[in-house]
C-alpha cells in the first residue's frame, strides 16, 4: 500500500512540498528572534528615513522574513496543481506543528536547569539559562500574532490567486503568483505587527504603519525578484508529470472537468 502510494507522482511531490513548507515555516519562526541589518548584509551604508512621522527608520528586519517568501512560492505552486483545499490543509499542519514547537520551547525553558550547565557557556555567556530563555522564549503576543498572520495571509493568498486565474486562465502565471503574494504579504505584515506590538506593546498607529511598510517593501521586492523561480518550478513539474497529467491536475485544482483539460492538451 505504502509503495503504491509513494509511486504516485502527485502524491510524492505533495509530500515533498508539505515537508519543506512545514520545515521552512518552523525554521522561520525559530530564527525570527534575530534582527539583522539588510544594508549591512548587502554591504551598503545605512541610511535612516522617516515614515508617518517616525524618524530613524532603516531596514532592520527579522531573520524570519528571509524564509517567508519561499512559503508563498510553495503556496502558489500547491495552489496551482492541488487547489485551495490542499493549501489550507498544509497551512493547518504548519500552524499545529509551530504551536507544538513553541509549547515544547516553553516547557524546556521552565524545566529546572542542572547547576553545572549554567556556567558551561563562553565567558560572554555567564548564565546559560538566561541565554537559552532569550533565544527560545519569544513573547506570547509575538507568537499569537505570527500564527494569526500566517493563517489569514494564506487564506488571502489562495483567494486572490484563484480569482486572478479565473479571469486570466492559464496565461499570466506571473500575475496570479506575484499578485496573490504581494497582497497576502501586506496582510501578513500588518496583522503580525498589530497583534504583537499594537495590542501587546501598545505601539502607536504611526509606528505600526511605518514598520509595516518597511517590512512590506522588502517582501514586495522579494516577490518580484523571485517570480522567475515560479516559472522554473512549474516547468520542472510539467516535465515531471507530463503535459496530460499537468493539465488534469490544474483543471482539478480549479474545480473543472479533467476530461476537458485532457481534450485541450490533445487538441494542442
Amino acid at each position: 500500500m505504502i509503495k503504491k502510494l509513494l509511486s504516485d507522482k502527485p502524491t510524492r511531490l505533495l509530500i515533498i512540498f508539505t515537508s519543506f513548507f512545514v520545515a521552512n515555516a518552523l525554521i522561520a519562526e525559530c530564527i525570527g528572534g534575530k534582527i539583522f541589518s539588510l544594508e549591512g548584509t548587502l554591504g551598503l551604508p545605512v541610511h535612516t528615513f522617516t515614515l508617518f512621522g517616525q524618524s530613524g527608520l532603516s531596514y532592520n528586519l527579522t531573520c524570519g522574513v528571509l524564509l517567508w517568501p519561499l512559503e508563498f512560492i510553495i503556496t502558489d505552486i500547491v495552489n496551482e496543481y492541488y487547489g485551495p483545499r490542499a493549501v489550507r490543509r498544509i497551512s493547518y499542519i504548519a500552524v499545529a506543528l509551530i504551536s507544538y514547537a513553541f509549547l515544547m520551547f516553553y516547557l524546556s525553558i521552565k524545566t529546572p536547569p542542572a547547576a553545572f550547565w549554567l556556567s558551561t557557556g563562553q565567558p560572554q555567556v555567564p548564565d546559560m539559562q538566561s541565554a537559552y530563555s532569550n533565544i527560545y522564549g519569544q513573547g506570547m503576543w509575538i507568537i499569537l500574532g505570527s500564527i494569526c498572520a500566517f493563517l489569514v495571509s494564506q487564506i488571502v493568498d489562495v483567494t486572490v490567486f484563484h480569482r486572478i486565474k479565473r479571469v486570466t486562465g492559464e496565461k499570466n502565471v506571473w500575475l496570479r503568483a506575484t499578485g496573490s503574494t504581494v497582497v497576502s504579504q501586506l496582510v501578513d505584515s500588518f496583522i503580525v505587527l498589530y497583534i504583537a506590538f499594537k495590542l501587546g506593546k501598545d505601539w502607536s498607529w504611526q509606528l505600526v504603519l511605518a514598520v509595516c511598510l518597511v517590512n512590506y517593501s522588502f517582501k514586495f521586492t522579494c516577490a518580484i525578484v523571485l517570480t522567475p523561480v515560479i516559472y522554473f518550478i512549474e516547468h520542472r513539474i510539467e516535465k515531471y508529470f507530463g503535459k496530460a497529467l499537468t493539465a488534469e491536475m490544474k483543471a482539478a485544482a480549479m474545480g473543472k472537468d479533467s476530461s476537458i483539460a485532457g481534450a485541450d492538451v490533445v487538441a494542442g
